[in-house]
C-alpha cells in the first residue's frame, strides 16, 4: 500500500547498510575473524579486557543455536554476523547467523562427504572447511570439491566452480578440508590435480589466474598461509607428503620438504616466523623446523631440528614469544618447545588432545572430549585456571577450533554452536 514500507524491506535495508556503508578509519580487527586462524593467520586474538577467571560453571552462555548440521567447521565473523558450514542429509550448507544466533540464510555447496561402509569413520561425517569472508562475500570449499562464493548480505550465489572437474583434482580420503585464502584479488586453493595442484582464481569471477602443475602431491588437510619475506611473497601449505612453498604471484613451486605419517594425514597448519617454518603431524610423525634462505626469487629449504614427541594431530600448534605450544597425539600431553632448538621445556599430561588459541595472555584449550579450559601457560609451566564441560547436545568428537572475537568465545560441536561472554558486566 502506498505510504507504507513492509517490515521485510526494512530488515533487508538494515542488513544491506551493515555491509555497504563506509567506515571511518581502519576496520576494527578485534571484532572480525574473517579467516580460519584469524586476521593475522596465527590463531592469536588481539583483544584485551577479557575475563582472567571463570565461574565454576563457566562464563555466561549468551546463546546456543542448533540445526547447523554435522561438521567440524569453525566460525568466521564480520559486521556482527557469524558464518559456518554444516552437512544436512546429503548436502553441505553454508550458513549465516545474526549476533543473537538466529539463522539468517542457509545455502547449499555441493554433496557432503560420507564415511560410507567405513563404520569406524562415521564420527568423521560433516563439513570441514570454515568459510572465508572478504569485502562482503563468503567463500567456501565443500568436501567433494564444490567451490562457491555467496553474497554475505543474503546468501545469493555469485559464482561456483567444481575444482575436481576443472583441474582434474584429487579428493582427499576424508574430503577437502582447507579454508580458502584470499590474496588481494586472488583466491587460493589446492585442487591437487594435474591441471592445477595449487591454483589462484580471480575472486570476483572464478577465472584462473595461475595454476601450478608440478607440485605432484595430493592435498593435505590444513589451510594455506601467506607470508612475505625479503620481497618474496609465498603461499605455504601441507600436502599429503609434506610441506611446500609456492610463489604467490606466479604459482611457481619454490621448495618442498617431505614430512608425513603412516596414514598420510597432514592436518595442522604450518607456522612461519622470521624465515623459519614449523610443522607438526600426528600418528607419531612429530614436529620439524625448516630454515628458508633466500637468493632473489629462489628459496632453499633445509631441516633444522626434529622432535618426535610433539606429534600434533589436528588441534594446531601455536607460536608465542619464541616458543611452540600444542598437544600431542600418540605422545599425549601439552607441550612447550623452544622454537630455535626444538628442546622440550616441559610436557604436562593433565589435559587430553585438543585445539587451542591465544587471547589476552591466556590460552583457550578445547579438548576433543568437550572440556573447555582457560590456561595460563608459559615456557616454564602449565596451569588450568578455570574449566567447564560443554553441554552435551550431540555425539562425536569436539574437533572444531575455538574462536575468541569481540568479547565472545565461540565453540562449535556437531550440529550446535555455543557462544559465551568473556567480558565483565558493565
Amino acid at each position: 500500500m502506498k505510504g507504507k514500507i513492509s517490515i521485510h524491506l526494512i530488515i533487508s535495508l538494515s542488513i544491506f547498510m551493515i555491509f555497504t556503508l563506509p567506515t571511518s578509519g581502519k576496520i576494527n580487527r578485534e571484532k572480525e575473524w574473517a579467516y580460519f586462524y584469524g586476521p593475522n593467520g596465527n590463531n592469536i586474538s588481539n583483544e584485551t579486557g577479557l575475563l582472567t577467571k571463570w565461574p565454576e560453571q563457566g562464563p555466561e552462555l549468551l546463546w546456543t543455536t542448533s540445526g547447523l548440521g554435522k561438521g567440524y567447521s569453525s566460525v568466521a565473523i564480520s559486521n556482527q554476523m557469524v558464518f559456518t558450514a554444516g552437512s544436512l542429509e546429503n548436502q553441505t550448507y553454508v550458513l549465516a547467523l545474526d549476533y543473537q544466533g538466529k539463522i539468517l540464510w542457509k545455502k547449499p555447496n555441493g554433496m557432503r562427504w560420507k564415511a560410507g561402509n567405513q563404520r569406524w569413520a562415521r564420527d568423521y561425517d560433516g563439513a570441514r572447511a570454515t568459510p572465508t569472508l572478504n569485502e562482503g562475500f563468503v567463500y567456501h570449499l565443500g568436501e567433494l570439491g564444490s567451490l562457491s562464493v555467496f553474497k554475505a548480505i543474503d546468501g545469493s550465489l555469485v559464482w561456483h566452480k567444481n575444482i575436481v572437474k576443472t583441474f582434474d583434482g584429487t579428493i582427499p580420503r576424508y574430503g577437502y578440508s582447507e579454508s580458502l585464502l584470499i590474496d588481494g584479488n586472488n583466491l587460493i586453493c589446492f585442487p591437487g590435480g594435474a591441471k592445477g595442484y595449487m591454483v589462484a582464481l580471480d575472486k570476483k569471477s572464478g577465472k584462473t589466474v595461475w595454476a601450478n602443475q608440478n607440485v605432484g602431491e595430493e592435498p593435505g588437510y590444513s589451510s594455506p598461509i601467506l607470508v612475505e619475506d625479503q620481497g618474496l611473497r609465498q603461499i605455504i601449505t601441507m600436502t599429503d607428503l609434506g610441506v611446500i612453498g609456492v610463489n604467490a604471484d606466479s604459482g611457481e613451486l619454490l621448495w618442498k620438504i617431505g614430512h608425513t605419517n603412516k596414514r598420510k594425514l597432514n592436518i595442522a597448519n604450518p607456522i612461519y616466523k622470521n624465515g623459519y617454518v614449523c610443522i607438526s603431524s600426528g600418528y607419531g610423525a612429530g614436529t620439524i623446523l625448516i630454515k628458508l634462505t633466500y637468493k632473489g626469487k629462489k628459496v632453499n629449504a633445509e631441516k633444522v631440528w626434529f622432535n618426535e614427541l610433539l606429534d600434533n594431530h589436528h588441534g594446531g600448534i601455536l607460536y608465542l614469544d619464541g616458543y611452540i605450544y600444542g598437544t600431542g597425539h600418540e605422545k599425549k600431553g601439552w607441550y612447550c618447545l623452544d622454537f630455535k632448538t626444538g628442546i622440550i621445556l616441559y610436557r604436562d599430561t593433565e589435559g587430553g588432545k585438543g585445539s587451542l588459541m591465544y587471547a589476552d595472555g591466556m590460552f583457550y584449550y578445547f579438548t576433543e572430549r568437550g572440556q573447555v579450559n582457560l590456561v595460563k601457560s608459559s615456557n616454564e609451566s602449565f596451569k588450568i585456571i578455570s574449566s567447564f564441560q560443554l553441554p552435551k547436545k550431540s555425539t562425536g568428537f569436539h574437533w572444531a577450533h575455538p574462536v575468541v572475537c569481540d568479547g565472545r568465545l565461540y565453540l562449535r560441536h556437531d550440529d550446535n554452536l555455543f557462544v559465551y561472554k568473556l567480558i565483565q558486566n558493565e
